[in-house]
């Protein structure tokens, strides 16, 4: 049997700071970095997510963000860095210079147009390209089943588990039910694989039912009761688990469940700005900031978080 994977713990993915003119904020990232890979329990970074705005951000730059982030983090924890590349040849060649640049482990999302049409062949096309391209680990990203087919089927999950070198998936089906039956069909054919979860309203269900941590962009926010959370369930102390769930659910709620759901990635973003770690809360257009209505939800949520705003 396979050895089980290393990759455990708290792995936030993190949102990517901009200046003033829309372009990368290399010094914030880097201090944003190093802030939270001193924290016991933050085990490692994804980069280049959804939360780092990998549909609209130039690849040119996704490169430059992950060499900042290897730098920042120093050796101390591992960089994964998302490859959200559509064809199967780009997509290769972009994960192939990440991993030159020192990237522990590329974790390949399903473009947005499988939510379209999703051919089971073709998926594993496309990851066989990158693992011929790559040498080290892959992570699998299991999206929400409300983005259509991006959702794999559990047993397209059970066969992309299966191939060489694969180590962990995200698991953000964002669905309690659809969580566990995609860590069944992992965990039967291959139990060496971890399943972190990824759904971040739903992290104490999931930590619950079974997870080897979880890869959250809300970890970027606000750590501290995630990372108490994990430890909690891992301690079989259900009542420090849910205390820590009650200060991790409104944070959850307030990013990821209001409405409309397409503007979480803005949230986290103005979060960040009200705690004072990013100096300014700017999107990659056409994605707007976060409406000024939203703010007080925000920050009575980061206040019920345990967070310290910015005066």
């Amino acid at each position: 049997m396979a050895e089980p994977s290393l990759w455990r713990g708290v792995l936030p993915a993190l949102p990517c700071p901009l200046d003033a003119d829309g372009t990368v904020d290399h010094a914030c990232l880097a201090a944003h970095v190093d802030r939270l890979a001193a924290l016991d329990g933050v085990t490692g970074f994804l980069v280049n997510g959804h939360a780092g705005e990998n549909v609209t951000m130039p690849l040119a730059w996704q490169r430059d963000v992950a060499r900042t982030a290897i730098d920042a983090a120093a050796g101390r924890v591992p960089i994964v860095v998302g490859v959200n590349v559509p064809a199967a040849a780009e997509a290769a060649r972009h994960a192939a210079a990440l991993e030159e640049l020192g990237a522990a482990a590329i974790m390949i999302f399903a473009p947005d147009g499988w939510g379209l049409f999703n051919d089971p062949a073709a998926v594993e096309a496309h990851h066989h390209a990158i693992l011929a391209a790559t040498k080290g680990d892959v992570m699998l990203f299991q999206g929400s089943v409300n983005t259509g087919r991006i959702s794999h089927h559990p047993a397209v999950l059970a066969r992309l588990a299966q191939l060489p070198r694969v180590v962990a998936v995200k698991e953000g089906s964002w669905e309690v039910a659809a969580y566990e039956a995609s860590r069944r069909a992992v965990k039967a054919v291959a139990p060496q694989v971890a399943v972190m979860g990824s759904g971040d309203e739903h992290l104490f269900t999931s930590a619950v039912i079974g997870s080897e941590g979880a890869i959250v962009s809300l970890a970027a926010v606000t750590p501290q009761p995630i990372i108490d959370l994990l430890a909690a369930v891992e301690a079989g102390d259900l009542a420090a688990a849910r205390a820590a769930n009650d200060r991790i659910y409104p944070i959850a709620r307030a990013i990821y469940g209001a409405a409309p759901g397409g503007r979480a990635n803005a949230r986290l973003k103005t979060c960040l700005a009200m705690r004072g770690v990013f100096p300014r809360d700017t999107m990659i257009a056409p994605t707007a900031p976060t409406p000024p209505q939203e703010h007080a939800m925000l920050r009575e949520a980061l206040v019920l978080a345990g967070e310290t705003l910015r005066a």
